[in-house]
Order: structure tokens, then C-alpha cells, then sequence
């Protein structure tokens, strides 16, 4: 069943995909800050993927780093229909990152070890998208308008603002409390114990909803105003903390 979904699903991404690239062939300028984007959502999916694998190795389990994933090397840790959907609909994932929980340390329960390494990755998100931010506003503040106007500053700013916006949405993206997302894991522990079960007993109607409400676009539409205004706080604190303005 499992497999069956996954090829329907590769069909309708591929669809999709082509669908956007044609409409980015046919708007100006829209090509050229796909091309600027990509550096930023490499960043955003090597750091985060990253991030689970270095949580789960400090938790006690070493299969992370058994499989070459302690590691910021993009190629280690990137799912190409994820990163090609979050290029082009700025929704997308990275390749999981596989841990066992039965070798955590028993500082903690399993759940909330395994809540913890699956927080790591959209925490890493934020604080990237936190660093672009103040590396922003320093160049706001202390480069020359003459250089921020160039085209070399102009490419440079564009590079920064998409790093930002990609790591926010991937953070966000990632915090829906729907399988296979990290926020299922994430949420599990604080739930009573009947409501945990039934999630667990009825996790593969989620997953089928999070398909159906990801496919339609119903997600990126819930989340994108949480993604803006996470986006427009973390640059308030930019300006605030630059005196900007």
C-alpha cells in the first residue's frame, strides 16, 4: 500500500513540478531567484537533518553517525524530491534521518528523547533563519547604499533573504503535528495517555490526511501566514537589535 502511495505521489509532485517550472519559464525574473534560492535550501535541509543526527547521537544513539550523517555535507543529506519541492513550492524535506530509540541513555523516557531529536531540526531552522537575519541587517546597516544597489550587493541580499524564508518555512512546515512530519513526535509526549494511543492506533489515517492536505495545497496555505509572521518578528528583531530605521 505503502509503495503504491509513494508512486502516485511522485507522479503528482512531478506534475506539479513541471507545471512551475513552466510558469517560472514564462515570468521575468522569476527564473533567476529560483537559481538564487537553492544555496539557501540546501543550507536549510543539510543544517536540519544535521541537527536530528547530532541530538540523537548526544541522546546515546550512534546510528546517525554509523551512517555517515553526522555530517553538513548537503550531499549526505538531500532527498531530491524533497529538495526539488521545496524549491519550487517551498514545502519539502530532507533524507530522514534513521534513529532507534532503544539506545537512547535513560536520562529520559524514549518518547521524549525521540520528541527532543525531532525538535532539533526545526529549532535549527529558526536559529539559522535568527544568524541570516543579523547578518542582514549588519549589511543594511554598515555596507554602502552604493554597494547594497549593486549587482553583486543585489545578488548577495537575495541570496540572504531566500536562506531566511526557506528556513523559516521548513521550520514551520515541519512543526504540523501530522506523521511523517517531526511535529508528530514532537507533540506525542504531552498528550493524555487514551489521546496518545488513538493517535498511534490511527497514525496511518494521518499520514493520509497530511498527504491529502499537502497535495491540495491546503497546508502551504495554513502555515504560510504562521510563516510570515515568524519571518516578520525575526526581522523586527534584526532592525531592533541594529537600530535600523
Amino acid at each position: 500500500m505503502f509503495s503504491f502511495d509513494k508512486r502516485i505521489i511522485y507522479v503528482l509532485i512531478g506534475i506539479m513540478v513541471l507545471w512551475t517550472i513552466s510558469t517560472y519559464a514564462t515570468t521575468e525574473g522569476a527564473l533567476l531567484g529560483l537559481l538564487l534560492s537553492i544555496p539557501g535550501v540546501l543550507l536549510a535541509i543539510t543544517f536540519h537533518e544535521f541537527a536530528h543526527a547530532y541530538a540523537a547521537d548526544k541522546l546515546g544513539d550512534d546510528t546517525p553517525r554509523r551512517q555517515g550523517r553526522l555530517s553538513l555535507n548537503p550531499m549526505d543529506h538531500v532527498d531530491p524530491l524533497g529538495l526539488a519541492m521545496l524549491i519550487f513550492a517551498h514545502i519539502g524535506w530532507g533524507k530522514p534521518v534513521q534513529v532507534n530509540p532503544r539506545n537512547y541513555d535513560r536520562r529520559m523516557s524514549m518518547e521524549k528523547a525521540d520528541a527532543i531529536v525531532s525538535l532539533a531540526g526545526p529549532l535549527m531552522n529558526f536559529a539559522l533563519a535568527i544568524v541570516f537575519t543579523l547578518i542582514y541587517c549588519a549589511i543594511v546597516k554598515f555596507a554602502s547604499a552604493t554597494f547594497i544597489v549593486s549587482t553583486v550587493g543585489t545578488v548577495i541580499m537575495s541570496l540572504i533573504s531566500s536562506t531566511i524564508i526557506m528556513n523559516v518555512g521548513l521550520g514551520v512546515f515541519n512543526l504540523i503535528p501530522l506523521p511523517p512530519l517531526d511535529g508528530s513526535k514532537i507533540f506525542l509526549p504531552i498528550l493524555p495517555t487514551k489521546a496518545k494511543y488513538w493517535f498511534q492506533d490511527n497514525e496511518q489515517i494521518f499520514y493520509m490526511i497530511f498527504l491529502f492536505i499537502w497535495i491540495t495545497g491546503i497546508a502551504g496555505k495554513l502555515i504560510s501566514p504562521i510563516i510570515s509572521n515568524i519571518t516578520e518578528q525575526i526581522v523586527n528583531l534584526g532592525v531592533f537589535i541594529f537600530r535600523i530605521g
